[in-house]
């Protein structure tokens, strides 16, 4: 390559420059107005298309999976296979005239059947819940309210898959409010029975889960969550005699209805910790009242159904005695009538003895103020009876009470079962 041949660019002048610097920005503003043109009209038309073009409808579910999975999920899994709904049988009242197909067809009802005022038919008069808690042999076992079966002439129980099982009441006990069932176990050889937790155990604020049907089998197998409220309240129901009792009871506020009693309260490890027995609506002053649910505690559920499984019946031991909670009377009367130490200030008072019990064999006497059942202190009346109901008849207990200002034990023999000394109490008022 000659190198004397080659000429130098010539250098350019100042205006030249200018002129093209301004055509260059020239051309980038008019490209990005034509960019910006077709962006607008693309969006609108993908507006447009939302709106009503041709992609209508193509709408779909996100196929991102969310995983449901709690420690709630997973209680209510492990039982609520075992829940079911139990159907309370009685027979239909009879009917006459041209309301009766039997009339109609000329045919009639035999002389019992007209004096009880029935026509022999079985009809569905209420339903509750109810839970099987163990299978053995050909017998597999449900726990449900005894006022979900009283009256009944024949019970059904609803599986959770629909299927209708008859069932035989094996004993009921109005005290605490509970029935057993026996249904065959073959119908139910894919359900695994429900496992009863420690009632003994639960802290208030923990959290329970209520399963059962609430407003019958309609909505059955319904689940409702909450949590432990309080311990060992005292709540007053009616037996079907009319007896007013007091039994300990496990407060929640997961929700209860109609048609839940029965069913199971469970732990957060899927256990019964309670079976659901009532409710407060309304107080006695007219007052709306929300999320105050009442259970059975497991405890004395197991203690009660363990016995009906065996006799039929539940026995429990008495001591003879009616009393009130120290704690209902006045200090002045603490002081002048009872004369205890100012110190004692929970216990139980007794009222009166009654003749030939075990209390007057052991010495107890008006106005003494019984404190524990053994090691276990007893503030209420209905924690004296829930220590001496975990007895059997036979068994011994110690006793510790105050005196006036004297503080005593003694061991006492309970010989007599309750129903007994009801029983004679109510033959005596008679006789009266």
């Amino acid at each position: 390559m000659e190198r004397n041949n080659m000429k130098p660019t010539p250098k350019k002048s100042n205006s030249f420059v200018k002129r093209f610097a301004v055509g260059v920005l020239g051309g980038i503003v008019g490209a990005g107005l034509v960019f910006g043109v077709y962006y607008a009209a693309t969006s609108a038309g993908s507006s447009q298309s939302a709106s009503g073009s041709p992609s209508a409808g193509e709408t779909q579910v996100s196929n991102m999976k969310v995983d449901a999975n709690s420690d709630i999920t997973e209680a209510v899994d492990k039982v609520q296979g075992a829940v079911v709904s139990v159907v309370n049988l009685q027979r239909q009242q009879q009917q006459s005239g041209l309301g009766s197909w039997s009339d109609i067809f000329g045919g009639g009802s035999d002389s019992s059947q007209e004096e009880s005022g029935t026509d022999g038919s079985l009809v569905e008069a209420s339903e509750g819940s109810g839970v099987i808690y163990k299978r053995e042999g050909n017998t597999a076992y449900v726990v449900t309210n005894n006022h979900v079966v009283e009256g009944q002439s024949g019970l059904e129980v609803l599986l959770t898959d629909g299927t209708r099982v008859t069932a035989e009441l094996v004993g009921t006990d109005t005290y605490t409010d509970l029935a057993v069932l026996r249904i065959e176990s073959d119908k139910v050889a894919d359900i695994t029975p429900a496992t009863f937790g420690d009632s003994d155990s639960l802290k208030a604020g923990e959290p329970a889960i209520a399963l059962g049907s609430p407003l019958g089998s309609q909505y059955a197998n319904s689940v409702t969550a909450g949590i432990i409220s309080s311990l060992g309240r005292q709540v007053v129901s009616q037996t079907s005699e009319g007896q007013s009792v007091n039994i300990n009871a496990i407060q929640t506020d997961a929700a209860i209805n109609p048609g839940n009693s029965g069913g199971p309260l469970v732990n957060i490890a899927g256990q019964v910790i309670g079976i659901n027995s009532s409710k407060i609506v309304q107080t006695q002053s007219n007052v709306s009242v929300e999320g105050i649910g009442f259970a059975i505690p497991s405890n004395d559920v197991v203690n009660v159904i363990n016995q009906l499984e065996s006799n039929g019946q539940v026995t429990r031991p008495a001591l003879g005695i009616s009393m009130r909670n120290l704690s209902d009377l006045t200090s002045q009367q603490q002081e002048q009538i009872l004369k205890v130490p100012s110190s004692v200030t929970q216990g139980v008072v007794v009222a009166r003895v009654e003749t030939a019990t075990p209390a007057e064999r052991a010495g107890l006497q008006q106005y003494d103020v019984i404190t524990k059942i053994d090691d276990t202190e007893v503030t209420t009346g209905v924690e004296l009876q829930s220590a001496l109901y975990k007895h059997k008849v036979g068994d011994t207990v110690k006793i510790t009470y105050y005196r006036e200002d004297q503080e005593h034990t003694v061991d006492v023999e309970l010989s007599l079962d309750a129903s007994s000394l009801q029983q004679s109490n109510s033959n005596t008022q008679q006789a009266e």
